[in-house]
């Protein structure tokens, strides 16, 4: 393959509208920008949300409700069957190994969700456990072992 062979190929290419180069053009005089006003000046564009000075709705309508986002857990969701297929012939299954084998995000916490069966018995480390999975993995003759989340909170020393 050569340059000249690839495409499009340059007599395919469209070529830009060339604005403000005369009547004849047909994108001439104003070149599409109007008569006067700030957008008919170059260097000069006002942002999508600017309503000419007034009082923006977002500052006008009024604020209720209660955002938490900062402080929300979000759990990294694992099914039982999925993690029985990474892990096959294994008795005990911890949390740097569910992070080694990419099946969660490292140092995101982790629960494990009940779709799945479970033959034999098997100790699962993890943040949380849903009440299925728990009751499936326990009657199965294993163990579950729950984990705390870290929190920023909990990570500050008291005074």
């Amino acid at each position: 393959m050569k340059l000249h062979e690839l495409y499009p190929f340059p007599e395919e290419r469209k070529s830009r509208k060339r604005l403000g180069r005369g009547r004849a053009t047909g994108q001439g005089c104003t070149a599409g920008k109007g008569n006067k006003g700030q957008n008919a000046r170059s260097g000069v564009s006002e942002r999508p949300w600017f309503e000419g000075g007034q009082m923006p709705l977002a500052r006008r309508l009024p604020k209720r409700g209660f955002k938490n986002f900062d402080f929300k857990v979000v759990y990294q969701p694992i099914n039982i069957e999925r993690l029985l297929a990474a892990f096959e012939g294994q008795d005990s299954i911890s949390l740097d190994d569910i992070y080694a084998r990419g099946l969660a995000l490292p140092g995101q916490p982790v629960k494990i969700l009940s779709m799945g069966d479970i033959a034999n018995a098997i100790t699962v480390e993890a943040h949380r456990f849903s009440a299925k999975a728990a009751e499936k993995i326990t009657s199965a003759g294993g163990k579950v072992v729950t984990l705390g989340v870290a929190t920023e909170e909990a990570e500050t020393p008291s005074e």
